[in-house]
Formats: structure tokens, C-alpha cells, sequence
């Protein structure tokens, strides 16, 4: 192989296979064995092509422009929302306007809470006594599991239901850990546990609710049962206690005693009671005192072998020797002057929309509750509201800002505004926002203190129109004249300032045909439009136009580059020789 033909082989193969990348030049220097000045085909074709797109980059720069106003439109459309957004909560029932407070004059003994719109005032409350939940213990066990005796007792709800529980019988079980499982298998409102302590274990079965109508009772069946001895002196404490008697038809009767009464007087009280149908109890009730003065009480069927209860434990107990802990009552309250009655320490229902919550009881001694507005989620909306009207304004006012900007080259200075300047959405928005400022509420009747944004505490500066809150204005109107406040933002039937300004923004943001959408909408059409002529102009102008400088350039620089050794065959043939052309 020839060494200009190596040469021509190594220019191909270093070049890529795109015609327009060859370096026509070097491959026919190649061929040749000598190089000669000639055309850069891609740098031509580039530069030619450059100049084809000029229409092109003008519709690229008018892109550049749609975007940058996509952008500030929607920053602007958000800012604009956002301020709706503040007013549509303002006029809400319940938005931050409705939203309450309870002052208590003691929360150590009452707290309350209100919900949103609940009337304004103050009212009284005394709380006499609590709302309890009833509860009992058993004696000490030696453990959780410890085999009980054989044993029962029945569990009466308040309702008169009465279940009995036995132990072995092998029916409900043997230990604590069993009878705790047994109750609360069987749904009676209450709910046993085992507590365990350094004495041992015992049976706790508390109300799942507070108040009387969930009190319950636990009693023990006996044939026979002496009470705890009391020392001389000593007599009994007011008390409730409850038989069921000794006879076929299981008569009851309830048994009240007062303080100082005497284990006598309480014997003769049971021998003489009957049920509610006359009925003898069919028990006997026998006091005795010892030679040191300290006296017993002792209660037996009167056939001594039927059966009978009571809610007492037993200084003689075989049993469980059954503990109340805690009579099951309902609170006892006045507001106002009126009396209620709550089985719950949380009271709905006195106050409407308030719920009281009673912590403690000291009867004779009046709460004042202060139904009042939240003034701080008020002030936090009217806040937000003005730190959202600012940002909103700001964007607009930045459209019309003029900018200059110098041609360090030509020195020559430039005045721009923002993209949006020309967008009459803009300007007609920007004099909506001033005009709200303008705003007054003036009911039909009445007199009021609060009829601008002014007498809430919130000016315009006035050349850049932003707002800023006098909080001392503000708080004082807040704290003095809640409801004037409330009148100016949702005027007496939700037409005040707020519903004023959310109608007029909404003339932009309605998400159908408000002006942002249409503006962005149509933005968004004339990009599109300036992208599909784009495509078609580099398919169907600048593709082929390529292909054809390319073509034409790349043929000229063949010719350009054969023409030295045209010349040479030429002057060869014509008999002129270098040395010859030198000589002459």
C-alpha cells in the first residue's frame, strides 16, 4: 500500500461516519501528500445554520418569557389564594372567631371548656360533693391463687340484678385469680382485679362507672354473724346497711343508722324490720355487753339454718369478709342558683356548649366561670392574615418595580419592569387589594367601636401600601369588645369585611374562570403553540437545510483541494515546468 493511501485509510477511520463532522481538508491532504487552505465544512454549515434560527431563537426567548410569567403568576395566584383562604376562615362559625375560653376563678376545684360559638358571660357554680364510683375489697388471701374455702357472695347492681359466686364447687373457680376472671366474664358493669401487697392479695371490684346508678352491692350469705366488738363507750358511725332476710320469699330491707347510735338500738332496729309488703325478715338481732363494758352484736336466721346476706364484713367471717371501699354517688352541684345532679365529675349538659370538669368539692364556696373569645387564635388569624396580604402584594408591586440594568460593552442603560407589567390581571388586582383597606362596617342599628381595619390597629404604609398591627390596638379590642370585632369581620349574617374581600378575590382564584386560570391557561397555549412551531421549523427547514449546506460545502472543498494538482497536470501537459517558470 502506497504511504498516501495508508495516509487516506488513517484520516477515514479517525473520522466519525456523519458528513457533517469530516475534515475534508485533511482527507484529501491525505491523499495527496500536501495540504492545502481550504473549507471548514462544520464550521461553514454551523454558522450558516446559526443564522437560519434566528427566527427560532426569538420564538425561544418569547418561551423564556412565558415561562418566567407562568412562574410569577403562580407564586402570585397562591399568595392571592392563601389571603382568600384567611378570610373564608374569619367568616366561619367555626373559625378562630367562634373559638372559646373558660376562665375559672379556682381551677384546683373546677376547669371548663366551651366549644365554638357558645355564648359569651360569666356564671356561677358551688360544688357540694363529687361524683364517686363504688368499689369493694375482700379480706387478705395469702395469694392470687391461693385455694379459697368453700364459700360464696352475691354482687347486686344498682338495678337490682344479683349473681352469686361460690368457691368450691369447682363451678367458678378456687382462687382470687378465678373469681376476678368469673366477674368479669358476666358483663354486671364492674370490674374485679387481684391487688397484691405486702399483707397479701385481695379481690378489688370497682364500677366501670361513677355515680349511684352505677353503685353495686356485695354481700355474703350466713346463717349466723356477729359483728365487730365495740369498746365501752364507743357507738356507731352513720351507715347504710342492707339484709336480705332469712326466709323463703328472700325478704330485704335497708337498715340506716346515725351517729352514737348503740349495737341495742341497732338490734332492735333489725328485729323490728320488715320489707316493703310488711314481711318479717325472719331474723334475730341480739346485743350483748361482757363484764368489761365492751359490747357485741350478733344477727342469726331465726330457724338457724336459712340463709340471709348483708353488706357488712364479718368479725366471725368464714368468707370473704367483703369491704366497701367506696359508695357509688352522683355530684351534687348548683349553676347558677339551679341544682344538678351528674354522675360524672365531667358535666355537660348545665351549661349549653360548656363542659365542666369538678376536681374538688367544697360546698358553700362559688367558682366563677368566665365564658370568654380565644383571643390568641384570634389575634394569630388577623396576624396571619396581614403577614399574607403583605407577601401577596409585595409579588404584585414587584411586576411594577423598574429596573436598570448597563451595557458594560456600550454602556448603554436599560429600564425593564417585571414579565407580568402588561397583565391587566395584575394591575386590576393590585388596586383590589388597596381597595379593600377601605372597607367599613356600619350595621343598621346599634352603636359599635370597631368599623375599620384602623380601629383593630392595622395601617398601610403609604407608599408601598403594606400592613402592619398595632398588637396594644389590637389586644384592647380583642380583650374589650370581642363581639364588635366579630361583627366587623362577619357583619350580622356573614357579610362583613371578610365575606367582602373573599367575593372580590374570588373573581381570580375561582378555579373555573377566575383570572389566574384563564392568564395561566392561556400562557400555557401560546407555549405550547411556540414548542409545536419549533419542532416543525428544525423538521421541515433546518433538518434538510443541513443536509444540503453539508452537502454543497463538503463538495466545494473536494474542488478546492484537487485544484493545485489540477494546475500541476495542467502545466505538465502545457510543457511549463517549475524550473522553466523560474528561468522565464
Amino acid at each position: 500500500m502506497s504511504t498516501s493511501s495508508s495516509a487516506v485509510t488513517s484520516a477515514l477511520t479517525s473520522s466519525t461516519t456523519a458528513t457533517s463532522s469530516l475534515d475534508i481538508s485533511n482527507i484529501l491532504a491525505a491523499s495527496s501528500g500536501s495540504s492545502t487552505t481550504g473549507i471548514d465544512v462544520t464550521a461553514a454549515v454551523t454558522a450558516a445554520i446559526y443564522a437560519d434560527r434566528a427566527t427560532e431563537r426569538v420564538w425561544q426567548a418569547d418561551q423564556t418569557t412565558l415561562t418566567s410569567q407562568t412562574t410569577d403568576l403562580t407564586a402570585i395566584q397562591t399568595a392571592t389564594a392563601a389571603i382568600q383562604t384567611d378570610m373564608d376562615s374569619l367568616n366561619s362559625l367555626t373559625g378562630p372567631l367562634s373559638a372559646r375560653t373558660v376562665t375559672s376563678s379556682n381551677s384546683n376545684e373546677i376547669t371548663a371548656t366551651a366549644t365554638d360559638g357558645t355564648t359569651l358571660g360569666n356564671h356561677t357554680v358551688v360544688v357540694s360533693n363529687l361524683a364517686t364510683t363504688g368499689a369493694w375489697y375482700s379480706g387478705v388471701e395469702s395469694s392470687s391463687t391461693a385455694t379459697l374455702p368453700t364459700s360464696s357472695f352475691t354482687l347486686t347492681t344498682a338495678a337490682g340484678t344479683s349473681t352469686t359466686f361460690q368457691t368450691g364447687s369447682g363451678t367458678t373457680g378456687d382462687t382470687l385469680s378465678d373469681l376476678a376472671t368469673a366477674i368479669n366474664g358476666k358483663d354486671l358493669g364492674v370490674t374485679a382485679t387481684v391487688m397484691t401487697d405486702t399483707a397479701g392479695s385481695r379481690l378489688a371490684i370497682i364500677a366501670n362507672s361513677s355515680g349511684a346508678a352505677s353503685d353495686f352491692s356485695v354481700s355474703e350469705p350466713y346463717t349466723s354473724w356477729t359483728a365487730p366488738e365495740m369498746s365501752s363507750g364507743e357507738t356507731l358511725g352513720a351507715n347504710t346497711i342492707k339484709l336480705t332476710g332469712a326466709t323463703a320469699a328472700a325478704t330485704s330491707a335497708t337498715i340506716t343508722t346515725t351517729s352514737g347510735e348503740t349495737y341495742a338500738q341497732l338490734a332492735t332496729a333489725i328485729n323490728d324490720a320488715k320489707d316493703s309488703d310488711g314481711t318479717s325478715l325472719g331474723l334475730t338481732a341480739t346485743a350483748t355487753t361482757d363484764s368489761s363494758g365492751n359490747t357485741n352484736l350478733t344477727i342469726a336466721s331465726s330457724d338457724g339454718t336459712t340463709s340471709f346476706t348483708i353488706n357488712e364484713p364479718s368479725s366471725t367471717a368464714g368468707g370473704f369478709s367483703f369491704t366497701q371501699a367506696v359508695a357509688g354517688a352522683d355530684a351534687s352541684l348548683t349553676v347558677d342558683g339551679i341544682p344538678i345532679d351528674s354522675a360524672s365529675n365531667t358535666v355537660t349538659g348545665a351549661l349549653s356548649g360548656v363542659t365542666l370538669t369538678l376536681l374538688s368539692a367544697s360546698s358553700g364556696s362559688t367558682v366563677n366561670l368566665a365564658v370568654g373569645s380565644d383571643t390568641t387564635s384570634i389575634s394569630t388569624a388577623i396576624n396571619q392574615f396581614v403577614t399574607d396580604y403583605n407577601t401577596a402584594l409585595k409579588l404584585v408591586n414587584a411586576q411594577f418595580t423598574v429596573t436598570s440594568s448597563t451595557d458594560s460593552t456600550t454602556d448603554t442603560t436599560t429600564a425593564s419592569e417585571g414579565v407580568l407589567a402588561t397583565d391587566p390581571t395584575l394591575v386590576s388586582l393590585q388596586s383590589t387589594l388597596e381597595q379593600a383597606l377601605n372597607y367599613g362596617y356600619a350595621p343598621t342599628t346599634g352603636t359599635i367601636t370597631i368599623s375599620s381595619l384602623y380601629d383593630l390597629g392595622i395601617t398601610a404604609d403609604k407608599d408601598t401600601g403594606l400592613l402592619s398591627v398595632d398588637s396594644t390596638t389590637l389586644d384592647n379590642a380583642l380583650t374589650n369588645n370581642p363581639t364588635d370585632v366579630q361583627n366587623f369581620f362577619e357583619g350580622t349574617a356573614l357579610d362583613g369585611f371578610a365575606n367582602s374581600l373573599s367575593n372580590s378575590l374570588n373573581t381570580y382564584t375561582d378555579s373555573a374562570d377566575g383570572a389566574f386560570t384563564v392568564d395561566l391557561s392561556s400562557i400555557s397555549t401560546q407555549n405550547s403553540d411556540l414548542t409545536t412551531e419549533i419542532n416543525d421549523f428544525e423538521t421541515n427547514y433546518i433538518a434538510p437545510q443541513e443536509t444540503l449546506l453539508t452537502a454543497d460545502f463538503s463538495e466545494a472543498e473536494v474542488a478546492l483541494q484537487e485544484m493545485p494538482q489540477k494546475m500541476a497536470e495542467l502545466n505538465s501537459e502545457l510543457g511549463f515546468t517549475n524550473n522553466s517558470s523560474s528561468s522565464s
